[in-house]
């Protein structure tokens, strides 16, 4: 079997609430890297890092352009920036808007994809339209394994449903047990 040692988790309405719950649930000793995309506007401030910190046992942070991957930390894209990870290392770009999106969960994805191949956990959560399905594609197709929210289970479902409709995912699953799969 396949090391898993990346997760990449995407998720935009009803996401700060699932988020909440997914890393509260995280086992004392939990040292594979997560990186997340939440979507939000691109003028707010981000108070998702100490929201994260605060509800679980890893140190969440925005990550700053050429930061060093650590295992046991929580990485959220910066708003109106795409985060991704190359070799051991994670870029944080203003490039353009991608399906509609900066900071896109397709690019997190897709650059975790190309560069850990089956090492990859992807995860999609809740939220509207259909941000992560074209990442998700790409992960699965390179070996990784993917999870997504329930689509009934999800605050706003377009997101899971959109990514069942044309990916092959290893695990359906309602939130409490994302991470239990």
């Amino acid at each position: 079997m396949a090391k898993r040692d990346i997760i990449v988790i995407g998720s935009s309405a009803g996401g700060v609430l699932a988020l909440q719950e997914l890393v509260a649930s995280l086992p004392v000793g939990f040292k594979v890297p997560i990186f997340i995309v939440q979507h939000i506007p691109p003028t707010s401030t981000s108070m998702m890092p100490q929201i994260l910190s605060r509800v679980g046992l890893l140190k969440a942070v925005h990550p700053r352009d050429g930061d060093p991957i650590e295992e046991g930390h929580i990485y959220l894209a910066p708003p109106d920036h795409h985060m991704l990870v190359e070799r051991d290392r994670i870029l944080i770009k203003k490039g353009p808007k991608e399906n509609r999106f900066r900071p896109s969960i397709d690019a997190l994805f897709r650059s975790a994809a190309y560069n850990y191949g089956s090492r990859v956990i992807g995860i999609v959560l809740t939220g509207l339209l259909d941000d992560g399905t074209s990442g998700m594609w790409s992960v699965k197709r390179l070996g990784g394994l993917g999870i997504v929210q329930q689509p009934q289970d999800a605050a706003y479902p377009s997101m899971p449903a959109s990514v069942l409709e044309y990916v092959d995912v290893d695990y359906v699953s309602p939130l409490a047990l994302c991470f239990a799969s």
